[in-house]
């Protein structure tokens, strides 16, 4: 229950972050702000419907990957740290995992 519940509080955070990139934001932060809220909630969801296929290692990945790929996004957009952005690819790449895994999960059953 506690990765549905994270799962669901990334969606939030998702439409936070596309609301403040919308009214906030100048333009380069609003593009870092766009990205990273468009991926974590397609992620969000995605991490729903594994859990629902009870395919929890997936559901880990996207949301683990969506707040580190997000995360530094929103952290480079808003604080300017860029410390952050080698952090992007590794959580890109976790959620490229999630979605080859959830293909393997399917795919077994």
């Amino acid at each position: 229950m506690m990765l549905f519940v994270l799962a669901a509080l990334s969606g939030a955070i998702a439409v936070a972050a596309g609301a403040m990139g919308s009214h906030w934001a100048g333009d380069a932060a609003r593009e870092l702000l766009k990205t990273g809220s468009h991926y974590q909630l397609v992620h969000a969801v995605a991490a729903l419907v594994a859990l629902k296929m009870e395919a929890r290692g997936p559901a880990w990945l996207f949301v683990i990957g969506g707040v580190l790929f997000a995360g530094s996004l929103y952290g480079l957009a808003t604080i300017g740290w860029r410390w952050l952005g080698p952090i992007t690819p590794i959580g890109g790449t976790l959620l490229i995992g999630g979605w080859l895994w959830l293909a393997w999960s399917a795919a077994r059953t």
